[in-house]
C-alpha cells in the first residue's frame, strides 16, 4: 500500500487533583475551548470537549504519529497554566483514561461529552468513571477512588 489511512479517535477523561471541583461555571467553558485549541495545536484534532467541575471529556482525533501518553502529557501541562490564572490552587490529577472510539460510536460519544452537567446530576464522577473502565474491559484498583 502507497499510503497511510488512519482514523482514531479517542475519548480522554481527566480529573482535578483529588477531584476538586476547581473548574469554575463561570469559567468552564472558556476552559474547555481553550483545551480544545491546545488540542488542535499538538497536532490532534479536537472534536468536542466537556465536563463537570471536577473533570474533564475530550473526544480527539489522533495521527498514527500521536502518542497517546504525549498528548495528554503536554494538554494537562498547557491547560493546568492556564487554569491556576483563575483558580490558582488548580493541579490535575496524575493519570488519565484514554477510550478508543469507532467511527460508528463517535456520534453517541459526542452527546455523551455534551449532555455532561445533566448526566453528573445523576452520576457522581467515579462512577461514572468505573463504568468507563468496565464497559472498555479495563481492570482497575479500588484503592484509586478513595
Amino acid at each position: 500500500m502507497a499510503s497511510t489511512y488512519v482514523q482514531l479517535h479517542v475519548h480522554l477523561v481527566f480529573a482535578t487533583k483529588g477531584r476538586t471541583p476547581w473548574i469554575a461555571d463561570d469559567w468552564r467553558e472558556e476552559f474547555h475551548k481553550y483545551i480544545g485549541g491546545t488540542v488542535n495545536a499538538l497536532g490532534a484534532q479536537s472534536i468536542i470537549v466537556g465536563g463537570v467541575a471536577d473533570h474533564v471529556h475530550c473526544l480527539v482525533g489522533l495521527k498514527a504519529t500521536t502518542p497517546v501518553a504525549d498528548l495528554v502529557r503536554e494538554l494537562k501541562k498547557a491547560t493546568n497554566a492556564w487554569a491556576r490564572q483563575r483558580q490558582p490552587a488548580f493541579s490535575w490529577q496524575e493519570g488519565y483514561g484514554a477510550f478508543a472510539v469507532s467511527h460508528h460510536e463517535r456520534d453517541k460519544v459526542v452527546a455523551y461529552v455534551a449532555n455532561q452537567a445533566d448526566h453528573h446530576r445523576k452520576v457522581s464522577s467515579a462512577d461514572e468513571l468505573r463504568k468507563l473502565l468496565e464497559d472498555n474491559g479495563i481492570v482497575y484498583d479500588e484503592r484509586y477512588f478513595e
